[in-house]
């Protein structure tokens, strides 16, 4: 993706299931949890950069001393921040004699993070506040074991008003700050009332106060505590949690939107929210890698005991296709072979729109995420050109026309090109983080390769997707007509990106989506401004009822213009005015039938269709478009 979108948070949870002394033999380190800790986080780099953060809970620990910790950073890079500043701390301890590696006892007790279970975060913010204490994980705290919670995760609730009134009705005092804070308070109360119903029926029973917190510990249910929890959530989310007495779950909304993938073996259990991490970093085969259900929990216990159930009624699955497309990392196996799949499901656009004269067409890519769906397109589009090569040999062997000379034309001419055309400086890219830098600054953001594309040629570029066009407008198109192509087309690897989201990808005004902007231009021109207030009406009627009841009403805007005259106004509002340039400007996006065939399991398709797999994503929708015609600039969704 060539624009800047904010994106989903990263998780990694580790439960060791054999003592440290066990990973200190076996593996040399009594470091074992901490070191895969930290490159788990690293290889979910991509789901964040605005901070990190670490937990740990120690089991068994005897009285008077601490078992949970936590640390949080936003520096600049805050992952390296935390591990290497708690290594320094660890090593200095080792050179004053109070940590003996050899014993690993020593590392437990007073190394924060020498713990049996770990928790990483890494944070993209879409919502609330900004700073170290907005990151994650958040901690509630008590000085019983089985009432302190922590909690990290990769979500956005589309209902956060509607559950801080339900804390609110309780009697709680809930900080209108992120929904992270709405969640954990929710949980927080229920494991408060579990915990405290197994405590006063073992105090009316006269059980001596020293066993409760085991019986407690023992009896806990943290599926029945997460089934009261959610009952009401409305959002896309991936949520790992630790409880103090040593029991951990991970939990996945009904519909599957937010990914997250586990890892159980007889030493340890590993969660994150990418499947790859896992394979790399642990050695593992992909069948040993299992996707959380959605509706879904896995817990483990502090004796180590694993379940999975259901912790609500599933919905049919609508895994978020952003993941596939642009998101998650493209080693992964399945997502590099969609990827391939979505480029080579343009190529016959192309040659619908452009033709097979491949003498004079350079193929390119933009930005390097697009390098795979890059690879896609141009094996297609070669697999095309051996058709096309073979057809004539069989046409010229039936007429008896075959000779050398024609053979040798038809196998050594007119195959796709490729070529590396832009270059993205990543140093100045970094530079230019605030906004008004950013205009001015970004059509430097990427440079050119000069001298391989002649005047008489076609440059097709492919993106991952188009959102709102800033940088292709400000930045991209200006550099590639610099070298003057003939025509340029931009190639998506997404459909046409028309409604916002609301599970925690940053596309939540509608007003700045260029497909968007393109159709109410379309409609203005046509003189449909009725249309325009007549959806601006019924959104307002749709809002004042429950989500539950609520259709999508901005769906007319679509119904009345085409795909391709929304992609013909879009090449028009990008077009590089004022470079000098005359040559021609088309934009292809995929279709959502062949994003379907690329990306069959994966199937939530929302900012593209309307199709909002939950009650809160209709609402949202709605609102949004309400926020765009009043021209207020804001979330849609959990405002206070």
């Amino acid at each position: 993706m060539s624009e800047d979108i904010t994106h989903e948070c990263g998780i990694a949870l580790i439960r060791l299931l054999k003592p440290i002394e066990y990973f200190e033999q076996k593996y040399g380190t009594p470091l074992y949890a901490f070191h895969k800790l930290f490159i788990l986080m690293e290889k979910q780099h991509n789901r964040g950069y605005d901070g990190a953060g670490i937990g740990a809970v120690k089991l068994n620990m005897a009285p008077g001393k601490p078992y949970l910790f936590r640390e949080r950073s936003i520096d600049p890079n805050a992952l390296m921040s935390l591990f290497f500043k708690n290594l320094e701390r660890y090593h200095q301890k080792v050179a004053q004699g109070i940590i003996i590696p050899e014993l690993p006892y020593t590392v437990k007790e007073h190394f924060e993070f020498g713990a049996e279970i770990l928790l990483g975060h890494l944070r993209y913010s879409t919502s609330g506040s900004y700073g170290t204490a907005c990151c994650h994980p958040y901690f509630r705290r008590s000085n019983w074991p089985t009432k302190n919670l922590m909690l990290a995760g990769n979500f956005n609730m589309t209902n956060d008003i509607a559950l801080n009134q339900q804390l609110i009705q309780r009697g709680q005092h809930p900080i209108f700050d992120t929904d992270t804070q709405t969640i954990l308070e929710g949980i927080g109360y229920h494991l408060d009332e579990a915990h405290n119903q197994i405590y006063r029926e073992m105090r009316d029973k006269k059980v001596p106060g020293n066993q409760i917190p085991y019986i407690i510990s023992e009896n806990l249910d943290p599926v029945k505590i997460l089934r009261e929890a959610a009952r009401d959530w409305d959002g896309g989310y991936a949520i790992a949690g630790l409880i103090g007495n040593g029991d951990c779950f991970v939990l996945r909304d009904p519909s599957g939107i937010r990914p997250c993938s586990y890892l159980k073996t007889e030493e340890y259990i590993a969660v994150t929210s990418e499947r790859v991490p896992l394979l790399t970093i642990f050695n593992q085969k992909i069948d040993a890698i299992e996707e959380v259900p959605p509706g879904h929990a896995i817990v483990i216990k502090n004796n180590g005991h694993f379940y999975n159930e259901p912790y609500t009624q599933p919905l049919r699955k609508q895994s978020c296709v952003f993941e596939r497309i642009y998101f998650s990392r493209g080693n992964d196996a399945a997502i590099y072979a969609e990827r391939k799949r979505l480029g080579a499901a343009l190529a016959d656009q192309v040659v619908h729109a452009i033709g097979s004269d491949f003498n004079h067409m350079v193929f390119s890519f933009i930005p390097n995420t697009a390098e795979i769906a890059y690879y896609g397109l141009m094996g297609r589009l070669r697999e095309i050109r051996r058709l096309q090569v073979k057809a004539a040999l069989q046409k010229a062997r039936a007429s008896g026309e075959l000779t050398d000379e024609l053979i040798d034309k038809l196998i050594l001419a007119n195959w796709p090109r490729s070529e590396k055309i832009a270059h993205k400086d990543i140093k100045l890219r970094t530079f230019i983080s605030q906004e008004k830098e950013r205009e001015i600054l970004a059509s430097h953001v990427y440079d050119i390769t000069y001298g391989v594309v002649k005047p008489s040629d076609t440059l097709v570029v492919i993106d991952d997707s188009i959102v709102r066009g800033t940088t292709l407008r400000q930045s991209i198109l200006k550099i590639l007509s610099r070298i003057e192509p003939k025509r340029i087309f931009i190639l998506s690897t997404a459909p046409q990106i028309r409604y916002p989201d609301c599970y925690g990808i940053d596309m939540s005004e509608m007003g700045k989506f260029i497909a968007f902007q393109a159709a109410i231009a379309l409609l203005k021109e046509k003189g449909d401004r009725e249309c325009i207030r007549e959806v601006y009406e019924a959104c307002t009627n749709e809002v004042a009822k429950p989500m539950e009841e609520q259709v999508n009403q901005v769906k007319r805007i679509y119904q009345e213009v085409t795909t391709e005259q929304i992609s013909k106004k879009i090449a028009q509002f990008v077009y590089p005015q004022d470079t000098g340039w005359k040559g021609e400007l088309n934009i292809l996006f995929q279709t959502i039938e062949d994003l379907h065939h690329a990306t069959p399991d994966h199937t939530g398709d929302w900012y593209f269709t309307g199709h909002y797999p939950t009650p809160g994503g209709v609402a949202s929708v709605n609102q949004a478009f309400i926020h765009y015609y009043e021209n207020r600039h804001c979330r849609s969704y959990g405002q206070y």
